[in-house]
């Protein structure tokens, strides 16, 4: 029987978008915390919480795709 016929694919892709989502906010702000950045440096800094942040969410993407995507 075709998967997508089904439904089954579709809600199996469905969990493991959920999945990624809560877990890439987790590790957003486990490693936001971690680091120190802070809304404190966002007001004072905004570059470098930026920068910072944009490593944090790349960091967290790879992670993603490793433990869950590319499985």
């Amino acid at each position: 029987m075709n998967p997508l016929t089904n439904r089954k694919l579709n809600a199996h892709l469905a969990e493991i978008d959920k999945q990624a989502e809560d877990l890439f906010c987790r590790l957003v702000n486990e490693m936001a915390k971690k680091q120190g950045v802070t809304e404190q440096l966002k007001a004072t800094d905004q570059m470098a919480w930026i920068s910072k942040m944009n490593a944090i969410r790349n960091a967290a993407t790879e992670i993603i795709n490793r433990e869950l995507i590319y499985v």
